[in-house]
C-alpha cells in the first residue's frame, strides 16, 4: 500500500517504516491512523524478516503530535487518539518479528515513544530525545509511562518526564533509551546490516526469544518460567529445531524454513 504520511519500503528482507510528513514530522490524525496500518502490512508480509522505524526525514524523526491537532479537542477526542496509540503498543507488542528502530535529528513526543517499545533503537550521535508533554500540562500516552519505568527504572523515568527536556545522544544511551550509536551517515548501512544479520536466523525462535522477554519481562518470575516453558516446549517440536540440531552434528549452515 502507499501512504500520505510514510515511506514503506523493504531492502532485502528488511522493511523499513519511516515518518515523513515534511517540515517536522509532527503527527496529524491520518499519520496516526497510518502507523498501525502500515505496521499491520509488513507484518502480514511474509517477504520481511525484520521491521525498522526510521525517518525520511534528515534532520527530524519525529516531533510528536502536531499541537494544532489538540486545539479543542476534548477528552472525546483524546481518547480516541490514545485508544489508536495503545492499539499500535499491542500489535507491536505482539509483534513477531524483530522491532528496531534508527533514530536521527530531533525526537520527541508520540513518535519516539512508538519506538520505546521497538527491541533495540539505534541513534545517530546528532539525535537530540525528549517528552516535553509536562510542558503542555499532558503525559506521553504512547504507553511510554510503562515502557520507560521497565527500560530506565522508576526515578530516571520520573525525572526525565518531569524535565521534558532535551538530552543528546550520549545522554540517552547512559539513561538505556537507547543502545547503540552512530555517525549520522553510518546509522542506515549499521541498521540494515544489523537486521540483516537477524533476518538470517531461524523465524520461530527470534519470535519465541521476543515473546519470553516481551511478555515474560511484565510478569512474576514464575509466571515468566511457564511462558518459558511453554514456548521451549513448542520451538522442539518445530522443523528449524531439528535442522539446527542435525547442521550442528553434520557441521554445515543451516537452511531455516
Amino acid at each position: 500500500m502507499s501512504y500520505q504520511h510514510l515511506s514503506v519500503q523493504t531492502e532485502n528482507r528488511v522493511g523499513w517504516l519511516e515518518y515523513n510528513r515534511p517540515p517536522i514530522n509532527a503527527f496529524n490524525w491520518e499519520m496516526l491512523r497510518e502507523v498501525p496500518a502500515a505496521l499491520d502490512d509488513l507484518l502480514k508480509d511474509s517477504q520481511v524478516r525484520v521491521i525498522v522505524f526510521a525517518s525520511a526525514i534528515e534532520k527530524y524523526f519525529n516531533t510528536g503530535a502536531d499541537i494544532r491537532v489538540f486545539d479543542g479537542i476534548g477528552t472525546e477526542g483524546i481518547s480516541e487518539w490514545v485508544t489508536i496509540c495503545h492499539g499500535l503498543v499491542s500489535l507491536m507488542r505482539r509483534s513477531q518479528k524483530p522491532l528496531l528502530a534508527a533514530i536521527r535529528g530531533i525526537a520527541t513526543g508520540g513518535g519516539l515513544e512508538m519506538v520505546l517499545h521497538c527491541d533495540i533503537r539505534f541513534a545517530s550521535s546528532d539525535a537530540r530525545l525528549g517528552q516535553p508533554e509536562i510542558n503542555i500540562g499532558f503525559i506521553p500516552p504512547v504507553g511510554a509511562t510503562q515502557a520507560l519505568v521497565r527500560l530506565i527504572g522508576r526515578s530516571r523515568a520520573l525525572k526525565y518526564l518531569y524535565d521534558g527536556s532535551l538530552v543528546s545522544a550520549e545522554e540517552a544511551l547512559s539513561l538505556g533509551l537507547v543502545d547503540l550509536i552512530y555517525p549520522p551517515e553510518r546509522l542506515h548501512a549499521e541498521v540494515q546490516a544489523y537486521a540483516e544479520s537477524l533476518a538470517q536466523k531461524p523465524a520461530k525462535a527470534l519470535a519465541a526469544v521476543r515473546r519470553t522477554i516481551t511478555e515474560g519481562g511484565g510478569m512474576t518470575f514464575e509466571q515468566g518460567l511457564k511462558v518459558e516453558f511453554e514456548t521451549a516446549v513448542s520451538l522442539s517440536g518445530t522443523k528449524d529445531f531439528s535442522e539446527g540440531i542435525q547442521a550442528f552434528l553434520e557441521k554445515r549452515k543451516p537452511q531455516w524454513e
